[in-house]
């Protein structure tokens, strides 16, 4: 298996709606404008290819100077643990490697915490900082 880590350079609901549906990231599903307009305003996404399969993609938000917040990284089930996540977090690394902060919010289990401690990311609360969050919710 040959994967191929290029920009991703135009938005189609056929590759990535199902994409989030197999790793179960319905509040994407569910909102399918809302996620084609994430994906036009975003600073930077890149695909992971098998042939011509989309097997994964790492989507990122910011200013690309001072920031690059890492919004989305998902792998097809069947493709991960063959390093395809990792390669698509290095390249973005690579392509803004001036940047002063790479930020990201992910579960709290070990396999994430394993994942990510490995690429040279520290959990905030090891640097004396506090993450927010507020989300919409179904109400709202």
């Amino acid at each position: 298996m040959s994967v191929e880590i290029k920009p991703y350079q135009s938005y189609s609901a056929g590759d990535i709606i199902p994409l989030y549906a197999a790793v179960g990231w319905t509040n994407y599903t569910a909102s399918p404008e809302m996620l084609a307009e994430a994906y036009r305003n975003s600073l930077c996404v890149l695909g992971a290819y098998d042939g011509d399969k989309l097997v994964g993609i790492i989507r990122a938000v910011g200013d690309g100077a001072s920031i690059v917040f890492v919004q989305d990284l998902l792998v097809l089930p069947d493709y991960q643990r063959r390093g395809i996540g990792a390669r698509l977090l290095k390249t973005l690394m690579e392509q803004y490697a001036d940047v002063y902060q790479f930020e990201l919010l992910t579960d709290d289990t070990p396999k994430t915490t394993s994942f990510y401690e490995a690429l040279g990311f520290t959990p905030a609360d090891r640097l004396g900082c506090r993450a927010y969050i507020k989300m919409k919710t179904p109400a709202e």
